[in-house]
């Protein structure tokens, strides 16, 4: 009987490791930049090529390393943090080049840049597959750069996962935003394609720095969270009730400057806007939550992402209480609903002439089988609550086939919760979404000048200038050309 049981040649075994942290390029931004940050790196410069599948390079002017070190950080296993098993739960650093280098080598081709302040010249060191393939003197500005090329070129599999272009290079925008967001002090350029696609600079103001990652509208929006409990202390921002999105892309949890995904700090601080906003609907957050390192386990994960707490309880009170007590603050003065009460059929009459206003100027075209809007069906017989079984609803979806309902056969009836709009007509009550019908009335529009119609435009005497995101600049850019063609 032949033996069943192997040992995995250290070509696989390190393939198998650098799987576990490399997924994507944005996964290698992630570690260069973190190893940039562990340098002490105040400017860091990130190049893309085709959203790094091609070629990502990143540079940093933090202390670089002698010829032994650079040679070292691609061994597997070498780091300058970890001397004991205890230092592994008082992990205060990201992981300084020999934690992450390793997993980013053995699936790609890297080359190493390096030299110290006083050093008279720097070291090359070029790794392929794994492989050292050159270490070398060099010319070069003191700090590090960590060029990466060929990536996935030995794991073909896991290359045919990565998405398009634009797609990674927006997932490589995310890390570099997330990592932004908690190092104020610090600039970051990012170039993709040869051009410059961001330049934020490390002014040291955090809401500067939420402002430009988020977007302008938050600007007046930010509430500051600042709370301290024995060992711990959370602060912060977080934005008004009234700033909220669909998503939660704009929450953003730091547990000792290290960005992470955490169920305890999203509850706690969902549960303090409870009440205060929406169902499914979620604010801007940045929020720091600095305990001792031997309180939290930071290991639960290669990437680091998902963490441990020793006391998640206590966690989540401290955060809870830090959220809600400012936000008790916003709570409106006694009387304030009366007063809006007292302009309601002011503001009704002025909604009114807008929206008899609005229906002159748009008509929605649809085919026959595409009603937009759905007479509610007039019962000519006196509803009875005895008629019918127990639990019988009172509305029904109506079996009828969709009948088109022009805008001139309406008639404004009045407006509720700033999103819908009633009408009346001979055949009932209508009641439109004012948000969905004019998004409808946009798509209507954009699809006539996709079918080839001359779409109207105007150009400015001087431009409007607007700002975005990082990561909608860049979705904007990737598809300015259907843009264009739309006026």
């Amino acid at each position: 009987m032949s033996d069943k049981i192997t040992i995995l040649p250290e070509e696989l075994t390190n393939k198998i490791a650098a799987g576990e942290v490399i997924e994507r390029p944005a996964s290698i931004v992630k570690e260069l930049l973190e190893n940039a940050l562990d340098a002490g790196a105040t400017e860091i410069t990130v190049e893309l090529r085709k959203g790094g599948k091609e070629f990502i390079r990143v540079m940093d002017n933090g202390e670089g390393m002698g010829r032994r070190d650079a040679s070292l950080a691609f061994e597997r296993h070498a780091t300058s943090k970890i001397n004991s098993f205890d230092d592994l739960y008082r992990v205060r650093t990201f992981g300084f080049r020999g934690e992450a280098l390793p997993s980013v080598a053995a699936v790609s081709r890297v080359e190493l840049l390096t030299k110290q302040g006083e050093s008279p010249s720097g070291t090359r060191v070029v790794i392929e597959a794994g492989k050292v393939k050159t270490v070398s003197d060099t010319g070069c500005p003191a700090g590090t750069s960590v060029s990466v090329s060929r990536i996935f070129d030995n794991v073909p599999v896991r290359r045919k996962f990565l998405k398009q272009d634009a797609t990674e290079q927006g997932h490589c925008i995310d890390v570099i935003s997330r990592i932004a967001l908690a190092h104020p002090d610090v600039r970051f350029s990012v170039l993709a394609g040869g051009k410059r696609l961001l330049d934020i600079p490390g002014t040291g103001d955090p809401r500067d720095r939420i402002v430009f990652i988020l977007g302008q509208d938050l600007r007046d929006s930010l509430i500051p969270v600042r709370k301290e409990r024995k060992d711990m202390t959370v602060s912060g921002f977080v934005s008004t009730p009234e700033q909220t999105r669909a998503t939660a892309r704009n929450m953003f949890f730091y547990v000792n400057r290290r960005y992470v995904r955490d169920p305890v700090v999203s509850h706690a601080v969902m549960s303090a806007y409870r009440g205060l906003i929406e169902s499914k609907r979620y604010p801007a957050v940045l929020l720091f939550v600095d305990v001792r390192a031997e309180d939290v386990d930071v290991n639960v994960h290669p990437t680091k992402m998902e963490i441990r707490f020793r006391n998640p309880g206590e966690v989540h009170d401290v955060v809870a209480e830090a959220v809600a007590e400012p936000l008790a603050k916003l709570s409106p003065r006694p009387g304030a609903a009366a007063g809006a009460e007292g302009t309601a059929g002011e503001a009704a009459e002025k909604y009114r002439a807008g929206v008899s206003e609005a229906m002159k100027r748009y008509r929605v075209s649809a085919g026959r089988d595409k009603a937009i809007f759905r007479p509610l069906q007039r019962e000519e017989e006196t509803l009875n609550r005895e008629s019918g079984p127990a639990g019988t609803d009172l509305f029904e979806r109506s079996e009828s086939p969709d009948v088109r309902i022009p805008f001139s056969a309406l008639r404004y009836v009045g407006q509720a919760g700033g999103t819908y709009l009633f009408f009346e007509h001979e055949g009932g009550v209508v009641v439109i979404d004012q948000h969905a019908a004019h998004e409808r009335i946009l798509f209507e529009e954009l699809k006539r000048r996709a079918a080839g119609e001359t779409p109207p435009s105007q150009r400015l005497l001087m431009p409007e200038v607007v700002s975005f995101p990082p990561k909608d600049y860049t979705s904007i850019m990737a598809c300015m050309d259907s843009l264009r063609g739309s006026g």
